[in-house]
């Protein structure tokens, strides 16, 4: 029996999926997640730390830093891996860009990861409001880097352009998977758009630096993925992160297999000797975990 058919047939036995220990991350609390938390709370923002039930929540929390996430909590895609509710969109908050400016002062951040829902009820995808956020972490962090991870805004690119145009750090776009599964694992995305994304950051300003994710342990093989490395160098994209794929709940796209960390170390090898600048590798690596070291590699 195939672990798919056994997740079907056990769909309640969470011991089908059961994690291996390198992926067995305890949960703690200290006072600085605790201060974290209630300034977000205090400001009303969000994170997608705590939306995508993030592993390394409690590590950045108590670390001080977060990755913020702008434009509400519902998205208007159904992507089968992820845990960030997908319903109808609140309008958006125009206080929000100066409220992550406050956060990101308080906090005393030197690196700025700001990402969002996908809002394609946006005539630009939310371009703008991504673009005031970043101008307005920049009068009041100049010394901050920043980084934004951005949805595909359909291609548009207007609103790629309005982006690149405030200035962040670095440019992220993930493409998560590998093409043959899109269809089932990300079925309102396009593997090639995503790609153009990354390449027309790089011909806007080639001094923005790139960046992309991919998950492993939903089905792919080891040729898919290799080929997938060779599409991101070509799209001109230099850092690259390379991590396991944990269903967040039996509703979500089942784990298909658990990854060894051996083959994340051989990944990561393999992409260096492509030519990425920077390359994170292992079963609990995430797109903006611990992502300055990348950017002063």
């Amino acid at each position: 029996m195939s672990l798919t058919e056994a997740y079907a047939q056990g769909h309640n036995d969470r011991s089908t999926l059961r994690k291996p220990d390198w992926l067995r991350v305890p949960r703690r609390s200290s006072p600085e997640q605790s201060e974290v938390e209630g300034l977000l709370k205090e400001l009303g923002l969000n994170t997608v730390c705590k939306e995508a039930n993030c592993p390394n929540y409690s590590d950045c929390f108590s670390r001080k830093t977060a990755t913020f996430m702008i434009m509400g909590t519902d998205c208007t895609r159904n992507c089968r891996f992820c845990n960030v509710k997908t319903s109808k969109p609140q309008g958006l908050d125009a206080d929000e860009p100066l409220n992550v400016a406050q956060a990101v002062q308080r906090l005393g951040l030197r690196y700025v990861v700001i990402t969002a829902v996908t809002r394609d009820d946006l005539p630009d995808g939310g371009a703008s409001h991504f673009a005031a956020t970043i101008r307005a972490v920049r009068r009041k962090s100049p010394q901050a880097a920043i980084e934004v991870l951005v949805p595909d805004f359909k291609g548009n690119k207007e609103a790629i352009l309005a982006v690149v145009q405030a200035g962040p750090d670095v440019i992220s776009h993930n493409i998560e998977t590998v093409p043959a599964l899109y269809s089932r694992v990300r079925s309102q995305a396009n593997y090639r758009r995503s790609l153009g994304l990354l390449a027309e950051v790089k011909r806007l300003d080639s001094s923005i630096k790139t960046k992309s994710g991919i998950m492993l342990g939903l089905g792919e093989v080891r040729k898919q993925v290799l080929e997938v490395f060779d599409d991101l160098m070509e799209a001109s994209c230099e850092i690259l992160t390379v991590g396991q794929y944990l269903s967040p709940s039996l509703d979500h796209y089942p784990v298909q297999e658990f990854i060894e960390p051996e083959i994340f170390d051989n990944y990561r090898k393999i992409a260096y000797e492509k030519g990425f600048g920077f390359v994170a590798s292992a079963p609990l690596v995430r797109s903006s975990y611990q992502a300055e070291e990348a950017l002063h590699r």
